[in-house]
């Protein structure tokens, strides 16, 4: 097993090198051919053998960066559209920051049409590798063979998850915790590619982790709440016996002041560069229905301090006129026109950088409830208010990871994960990976009819 993960990621790594290195020719290709001479004519001299070389290297490392972010090179671990959307926005990205050197290195703005030209050459370079290297994957490496061990919760759920991912885990078979450890065991060697591990007791699901580790078996584990809590922790060597501590404030004084510096600054240079797309969207809302532009309502930020949240007006006035907090579901009929469009490209969320800019926000935390919403979350999740740890944010792992409709159970653990691992260096990843989320359509998703707010009906979810 060692030696197979071992020559997968080889092969992945080469497949990953083969396609930015393509995509570094054209460029390459382009600059040679067009801005070498624009180059001359503007500055009386063009680049040489070093400078292309210096060139290359440069824009290939720059797409290393961003695909490397946005998972542009994780072919057969990602679908094969992410994977593709991911190259995309990476390109786009690079190609951007490229024109802007060239402009630098020319002393003033040149044409992007061949540019342009070769962002679509490399789109089509991205789709023919993106299907070659999905093909390798496949016929090298075939859907791993899973037996799933669960708990009292039904697995409907956790099974409809995995087999959105038929090209890489096909569970053959399910057992229940109840069976008894000894039979359990029995079944794990019979020749499983891995075991997943979902909400059965702990007990005997440390007693299986142990016995999977000492058989050198895959495991795949649902985390409960303790297990993410403990993902931040220091380890402390004061002894001969090994110590994990947990704090009990989530970021140091340093994290708080770097973050709200960060808050500041994007948030000022934000509201200047969309105040246009602002002012527009405010008079089409206001000549729509002659109602309010903003929609303000009591949100929880950090240790549950509430304050108003601002977003443009998307659903009709009398949206709520029962007083009965809901969530959109899909297709409610209480968005208007101009709110699905605002929505969509979540134009809808820009005032909120003026929440930002006073401190009631950050960019990345977890999404701010309302109260009540928050006390019906409890009602079953005494955890939910965890949450509150940090403040709350306009993005967080959540949206990034997660979905509009993802259970508030799991939106609690993705955002866990974001506090219990802190760091700038994260932020700043999500700060990028939110502007990909802006283009992908299930992350708005409405809850479904059968939930009640962002809780599944038939759902228990664990204390």
């Amino acid at each position: 097993m060692k030696r197979l993960e071992a020559a997968k990621r080889t092969i992945i790594l080469q497949m990953s090198l083969i396609g930015l290195l393509f995509h570094t020719a054209v460029y390459v290709y382009v600059w040679i051919n067009v801005y070498n001479d624009i180059m001359q004519l503007h500055m009386w001299r063009s680049f040489h053998r070093n400078g292309f070389i210096l060139l290359a290297v440069e824009y290939f490392l720059l797409l290393l960066f961003f695909m490397g972010t946005y998972g542009g090179l994780r072919v057969g671990y990602l679908k094969a559209m992410d994977v593709f959307f991911s190259q995309v926005i990476s390109l786009v990205f690079v190609n951007v920051i490229s024109y802007f050197q060239i402009a630098l290195l020319s002393l003033g703005f040149v044409t992007a049409y061949p540019l342009i030209l070769m962002f679509i050459a490399q789109i089509l370079i991205s789709a023919v590798w993106i299907f070659i290297s999905n093909r390798l994957y496949q016929q090298f490496f075939p859907p791993k063979k899973l037996l799933l061990i669960s708990g009292g919760r039904p697995i409907e759920d956790i099974l409809g998850k995995f087999a959105t991912r038929r090209d890489k885990y096909n569970i053959v078979r399910c057992m229940r915790d109840d069976e008894g450890r000894e039979a359990l065991e029995r079944e794990i060697v019979r020749g499983y590619d891995g075991v997943v591990l979902w909400d059965i007791n702990t007990k005997l699901r440390n007693r299986l982790l142990k016995f999977c580790y000492s058989k050198s078996i895959r495991i795949y584990m649902m985390p409960k709440i303790p297990d993410i809590m403990i993902q931040g922790a220091d380890k402390l060597h004061l002894f001969d016996t090994p110590i994990l501590l947990t704090r009990e404030y989530s970021m140091t004084i340093e994290q708080r002041v770097v973050k709200r510096a960060i808050d500041v600054v994007c948030s000022v240079i934000l509201i200047v560069v969309t105040s246009p797309i602002m002012l527009i969207t405010a008079v089409i809302i206001k000549l729509y229905d002659k109602g309010p532009v903003l929609y303000k309502q009591v949100r929880c930020t950090r240790d549950m301090k509430e304050f108003e949240i601002l977003k443009f007006r998307s659903m009709r006035t009398d949206a709520e006129k029962d007083g009965v907090a809901r969530l959109a579901s899909k297709n409610d009929n209480r968005i208007t026109p101009i709110g699905k469009f605002i929505r969509k490209v979540r134009i809808d969320e820009l005032p909120q950088l003026f929440n930002i800019l006073k401190g009631e926000m950050s960019f990345i935390g977890p999404r701010p409830e309302r109260p009540e919403i928050i006390k019906k979350y409890q009602e079953d999740m005494p955890e939910f208010v965890f949450r509150t740890k940090v403040k709350a944010g306009l993005a967080g792992y959540a949206q990034i990871y997660g979905k509009y409709n993802t259970t508030p159970y799991d939106k609690l653990k993705l955002d866990l994960f974001y506090i219990e691992n802190y760091s700038v260096w994260l932020d700043l990843k999500l700060m990028l990976l939110t502007l990909k989320i802006l283009f992908q359509a299930d992350s708005t998703e409405g809850i479904d009819e059968n939930q009640v707010t962002a809780i599944k009906n038939e759902d228990k979810l664990e204390n």
